[in-house]
Formats: structure tokens, sequence, C-alpha cells
């Protein structure tokens, strides 16, 4: 095998394809970077671990057709740092040779009969608009569980019907949920995914530049959800198990509400949580035309913060991990916020809107269980 690419064409396929790469994967070929150049002028570039895989297609000046396979990360780190020239690759059978300008590298080749192959994405169910897509992920992934504790709640649960997608994750202690709008193939489409959350986040991020991203989720598929744009394609295994029905933790009444600007608020938790020490709250007292933000407590240090607010009912004080409301404030992409109350006891809503006094955008919902603030 034999080529020549740009160096930052290169650079920037291996370094997408890579990503996924385990750290310690459970068999060695699987850090593995597969490289295959044909005929007809372009280098495809593959990775797989048997939970994600990641697939590119370059254009490349090929003067041998041919297939190796190289540890990624080591080519990720190598191509990223080449001068700015074009990149030769050959291959001999033992050793791939890779040379840009005056810097030569010989990398060993790993075995590519020992490869798995790479599954195949079911058929297309429709597309979405990439940069949606990537906020809408982003604004439900932060709600996702992170350890292992119950492995189901480490996903994103996808639910579509025709041109509605519904988008939902929780770790017991808050959730998200985001509906938009997308492209169907079929008006009649009708899916249920489990996505694993981190696997999701990174390929919305990887694909969001794009115009339009297409989603695979065909049934009978193996248990996959397929990603195209462009030239990139990638699965993600799905989570096996039945969501927990957590939409019923919705208010289905609401006693106060408070509309806040985002920022002023969200600056005003991270200076008052400084000193909230690991796991306790801070406490949010909301009066007429103000929301008093306390934290820490005893002979430990204090802090508060008065931020201005518009209280529509009952004055009302509540305590949540300022962790989990500062990641609600970020998700919620929105110049003011809507903060709903029933009781403090009760879960909060938070919602976003884009003027002072204007209607809630309730299209994305992140919703907060209080905690206890020792007084």
């Amino acid at each position: 095998m034999k080529f020549r690419v740009e160096r930052d064409v290169l650079a920037e396929a291996v370094t997408w394809v890579a990503r996924g790469l385990p750290a310690r994967p459970p068999v060695p070929v699987l850090a593995g970077l597969l490289l295959v150049a044909d005929d007809e002028g372009s280098l495809t570039l593959s990775a797989f671990d048997y939970e994600v895989s990641a697939r590119i297609t370059v254009p490349a000046d090929v003067a041998e057709s041919g297939q190796v396979l190289v540890l990624g990360r080591l080519l990720a780190d190598i191509s990223r740092n080449l001068p700015a020239k074009p990149i030769d690759v050959d291959a001999d059978g033992t050793k791939v040779n890779v040379a840009c300008g005056s810097s030569r590298f010989s990398l060993r080749e790993m075995p590519v009969g020992d490869y798995p192959t790479l599954p195949s994405a079911p058929d297309g169910s429709g597309t979405i608009a990439g940069d949606l897509f990537t906020q809408a992920v982003a604004q439900v992934a932060v709600a996702a569980d992170k350890g292992d504790t119950l492995p189901i709640l480490t996903g994103v649960r996808m639910e579509i019907e025709g041109d509605r997608m519904t988008l939902l994750a929780t770790d017991r202690y808050r959730l998200a949920m985001r509906e938009l709008a997308w492209s169907p193939a079929s008006p009649e489409a009708s899916h249920v995914a489990l996505v694993p959350a981190r696997q999701l986040s990174d390929t919305a991020k990887a694909l969001g530049a794009s115009g339009s991203v297409q989603l695979a989720l065909g049934h009978g598929s193996d248990g996959l959800i397929g990603f195209e744009a462009g030239q990139r394609r990638a699965t993600t295994r799905l989570l096996d198990g039945e969501y927990p029905k957590v939409t019923s933790i919705f208010p289905t009444s609401v006693e106060t509400e408070a509309v806040i600007e985002t920022a002023a608020l969200e600056e005003a938790v991270k200076r008052v949580a400084l000193v909230a020490e690991r796991n306790t709250p801070v406490l949010l007292r909301f009066t007429d035309g103000q929301v008093d933000i306390e934290a820490g407590t005893g002979d430990d240090a204090q802090a508060s913060e008065a931020v201005e607010a518009t209280l529509t009912g009952p004055e009302i004080q509540i305590a949540f991990n300022p962790q989990f409301l500062l990641d609600g404030l970020h998700a919620v992409g929105t110049g003011w916020s809507r903060l709903s109350f029933t009781q403090p006891s009760r879960p909060a809503v938070l919602s976003g809107q884009a003027e002072a006094d204007g209607e809630a955008d309730t299209s994305y919902r992140y919703v907060l269980m209080p905690v206890r603030f020792a007084q």
C-alpha cells in the first residue's frame, strides 16, 4: 500500500476516527485503526471496539491500493504534529512508514486478519439539522447517570413518533427532556432506542458541524443506531432494558414561578457555591423582585448574593445541589430562565425563554429534586 495525502486532511480524519478508541482495550488489536486505500483515489479510515464504530473517507493520491492496521492514538498524535506538508505513507508488510518533509516515522503493522468486521448501520430513518441535534443531545445528556450502579440510567432515551423526536435522561436527582422536530424517511416512523449518553454526546459533537445528520434506527438492526454526515459514519450499540417511566416526575401544577436572567443567576450560583462543601446545597430564597442565594452554615465559610427576579405567586425558599443547578442553567441556552415550583420539598422545573416578559419555551425542561438545607 502506498499513498499521499494532505497533512490537514489526514490529521482531521485520524483524530475523528481515533477519538473513540479504548484507552485500555480488552484485546490489543482493538487499539488499531484500519486504513484502506483504493485505486479510485480514496482513503477510508475505520475504528471499532465492538461497542462503537467510526469510519471516514477522504481523498488521497493512491499509488498502490491495500490495507494496514496501526495503533490509532499513536497515528493521531503523529499526524497532528507533522509539518504542514503532504504526507507519504507506504507499507512493506511489517512496517508502516510515514514521511512528511524531513520527518520520518516507522510504525509496526498490526495483524489485519485479527481485526473485527465493522458493523453495517441499519437503513436511514431520517435526518436532522446538525447544530440542532448537537444542542439537543448536550441539553439532555447532562442529566444522564455518570456511574454504573444502574447502567440503564447512563443512556439517553430517544423516542421518535412521525416528525417528533423526544430525548430524555435522568440520574434520579434531575431529569432533562427535549422535544424537537426532525425529517423522517417515513411519516409513520416510530422508534424507541436507549443510546449510551457518553457515546451519543461524542458523536453529536463530532458531526454537529455538518449541515445535517442522518440517523439510522432500523428494526432488527442488531441493537445498533447509526449516524452519518458527509463522509463520516458511526454506529453505537444500544443499551438493553426498559427505561423507567420517569415523566410522572413532572409537576402537574405550579404555585410559584420566577423569571431570572440566566447568566446573572449562573454567575451568582458559581460564586456562592465556592463555600459549599462537597454535597452541600445552595439555598434560594425567592421574594418579590429578587432571589437571595446562600451557602455555608455554622462556623464554616458562608456566602450570599442577590439577583433580580420577577416572581409570580407566593414567596418560596428551596435548596439545590449547586452543580446540578448550574448544569441546567448552562444547558437551557436562552437569555432568561423560568423556574417553576409547587412546594419546597417537591421537584422544580427549569425552562428557558428569549425575553424577560416572554413565554416559556417548554421544548426543553430540566427537573431538579430539592435537597435539605441545614440551618
